[in-house]
């Protein structure tokens, strides 16, 4: 059984983080920031955004590195793919799920929040 800790949501009280404007990360592609020491990957899909670790739970791959496919993006070291909304791994050799985070956007600001 996969250890679910990791994936728990930010505390209710957390805040949320200015990474990027909405214009900096265009539909179809993944930009990564730094907040509070965690790299974040964040994705466009079709003008919705979702956040996740940057790192393949395979082999630690530069998820930012790989390609964005609908709401799926690509380790480019195995081919391991994983659901940004969901953070699910769904193709092999990942079995672990990656790290998602709360997104909000307002108006041209894209916030994260890693509590």
């Amino acid at each position: 059984m996969p250890d679910l800790s990791e994936l728990r949501p930010p505390a209710p009280d957390a805040a949320f983080t200015l990474i990027a404007k909405v214009s900096e990360t265009p539909p179809g592609r993944i930009t990564v920031h730094e907040v509070d020491g965690v790299r974040i990957a964040l994705c466009n899909v079709n003008g919705r955004f979702y956040a996740i670790d940057d790192v393949c739970t395979h082999d630690g791959g530069p998820l930012d590195q790989g390609v964005l496919e609908d709401n799926l993006v690509e380790c480019p070291r195995h081919g391991a793919k994983f659901d940004v909304e969901t953070g699910r791994a769904v193709v092999l050799p990942a079995v672990r799920p990656v790290r998602t985070y709360p997104v909000q956007v307002e108006g041209d600001d894209v916030k994260v929040n890693v509590g």
